[in-house]
């Protein structure tokens, strides 16, 4: 009988695979919390089974072929995850009443760390970043279980056709097939896939400076030259979206439980490979966890922002819940 292989040994070869798996995992559900589970159960899996690994394939192709299985096994009972403007429906009135939907089992963003977008190989940074960015994300949740395994493992991660077959237990003729119509549906509803972030400009942080100055000290002028003509501001769980500078204007004024200097702070962070601000409102002495916006460029302005609203999520990206009020959280 062939001795089972050691613990330390599997995880001694697994291991280092674990961020690369659960970005894997993130691109395939767009939560968080079910990629963490589902590569869980990918290592209790492998470990189960690593004495029946015989080696004809590498440890993380199997790996992989184990978390993908995983994931397409969980996209049976779970609907896509989308943003606000992922659900159709036409532009918001700023002014209008907010309307939460918790049934809608919204997009979640993901700290860089987590995925290997903030260690210390540049050449890994870069490809995370660019592979994790939200409208990416956003725009896989159009497809099909599978056509998004395809093409994650195709074009995201640049496996060859017989690879991939070998993962899902098909053949090169068959993923190719899927690859074309997922490349199809896809351009339909997302940036293209060759699109690569750029580092920030020196004015691209420039106006980051002002972004944190023109929330925090409640200036809506200064807000207002913030962002693109066409920008898009969207708030899960609110079903709602809105467009344009002036209408983004009209919703901080409107919606913003913040009413005048000092009531927010703005600290940094990093999320799916782009800028981020964890916001903070003012309630007395204390500033307390609010929301997480992810931003997009467009040149110098601000294009798109993502406000998540979720209970404890600041501890995801190793944020304190509060801050006293005389911190300055943008320094």
């Amino acid at each position: 009988m062939t001795e089972r292989p050691s613990n330390e040994e599997f995880l001694r070869q697994a291991d280092p695979m674990r961020r690369e798996l659960l970005a894997h995992c993130y691109r395939m559900m767009g939560s968080v919390h079910d990629a963490e589970d589902l590569v869980q159960e990918t290592y209790l899996r492998a470990w189960r089974h690593y004495d029946g690994f015989e080696g004809r394939s590498s440890l993380r192709t199997w790996l992989y072929r184990i978390a993908t299985t995983q994931c397409l096994t969980a996209l049976d009972s779970r609907g896509r995850r989308p943003l606000p403007t992922g659900l159709g429906a036409p532009a918001s009135e700023p002014t209008a009443p907010l309307v939460e939907r918790h049934e809608v089992p919204w997009l979640e963003p993901v700290p860089d760390g987590m995925v290997g977008a903030g260690g210390d190989d540049p050449a890994a940074i870069v490809t995370a970043r660019e592979s994790i960015r939200l409208a990416l994300v956003a725009a896989l949740q159009h497809l099909p279980p599978r056509q998004r395994a395809v093409l994650v493992l195709r074009d995201v991660l640049k496996w060859r056709a017989a690879e991939v077959a070998e993962v899902l237990d098909t053949t090169t003729t068959a993923v190719n097939s899927v690859l074309q119509r997922a490349r199809a549906q896809l351009e339909q509803v997302a940036p293209s896939l060759d699109d690569r972030p750029e580092p920030l400009t020196p004015d691209q942080r420039e106006q980051l400076d002002r972004y944190v100055e023109a929330f925090e000290s409640y200036d809506v002028g200064a807000i207002v030259e913030l962002f693109t003509k066409d920008a898009v501001f969207e708030m899960p769980p609110f079903d709602g979206w809105y467009q344009g500078a002036e209408d983004i204007a009209r919703l901080v004024q409107a919606q913003c439980p913040a009413e005048a200097p000092e009531d927010l702070r703005l600290v940094p962070a990093r999320a799916n490979g782009q800028e981020a601000f964890a916001l903070y409102l003012r309630e007395g002495d204390t500033y307390r966890e609010f929301a997480l916006q992810v931003l997009d460029f467009d040149g110098p302005q601000v294009s798109h922002v993502a406000m998540f609203f979720e209970p404890g999520m600041f501890a995801r990206f190793g944020l304190p819940a509060s801050l006293p009020a005389g911190a300055s959280g943008s320094k």
